[in-house]
């Protein structure tokens, strides 16, 4: 087996994860599609954390970009590069936990929206998790339109963003100790 090839996948999986991640931390910045709530700073600070951005963007693509690299180095037994793949994917998982620790925070507040008091505030912010399972008290948030699904839909896609990329990261991990410890190629491979 050559960890080489797990590196690649590895790698090449960690991009859409990126892509979507970064793009839903955007998307949070423009509830119900348009840039007044951004403009109004209507954003709650979950969203300005940039969870998805930095996390799952930035601390995900760095170690996608190098292990995309030591994987493409194919059969040439580096066990170096495979030991810095896992400082690396180290890095990636943790960027991954800040992502996911960021949109739970944000799934379980909830948005910050215009109340029917006229207040601008996080209206389930200490209700203990009541509001996912009660849709009508998502009534309370009359601007912007519909942020509660808004909020929880892109949170929900984070988290699952931040799962996939910790998994990919700690197999990754497991992959640079194999390559660390046996080479990243067999013999057949060498000849």
């Amino acid at each position: 087996m050559c960890t080489g090839k797990c590196s690649l996948f590895v790698a090449i999986s960690l991009y859409p994860l990126v892509l979507l991640s970064i793009l839903c931390n955007i998307l949070l910045f423009f509830p119900d599609w348009s840039t007044k709530a951004a403009k109004e700073g209507h954003i709650t600070d979950e969203v300005k954390y940039m969870g998805g951005f930095i996390g799952g963007g930035v601390l995900a693509l760095i170690p996608a970009l190098y292990i995309h690299l030591t994987g493409e180095q194919g059969c040439c037994a580096n066990r170096f590069g495979m030991f810095f793949s896992i400082i690396f994917a180290a890095v990636g998982a943790a960027g991954a936990v800040y992502s996911f620790i960021v949109a739970l925070l944000g799934f379980s507040n909830g948005p910050l929206c215009k109340t029917l008091f006229g207040k601008w505030e996080q209206p389930f912010a200490d209700k203990d998790l009541k509001h996912l399972k009660d849709y009508n008290s998502w009534t309370e948030c009359i601007e912007p339109k519909n942020v509660v699904q808004f909020n929880m839909g892109l949170f929900i896609t984070l988290m699952v963003a931040s799962v996939l990329q910790a998994l990919l990261c700690a197999s990754q991990v497991i992959n640079g100790l194999v390559g660390c410890i046996c080479g990243t190629c067999n013999d057949k491979q060498e000849a």
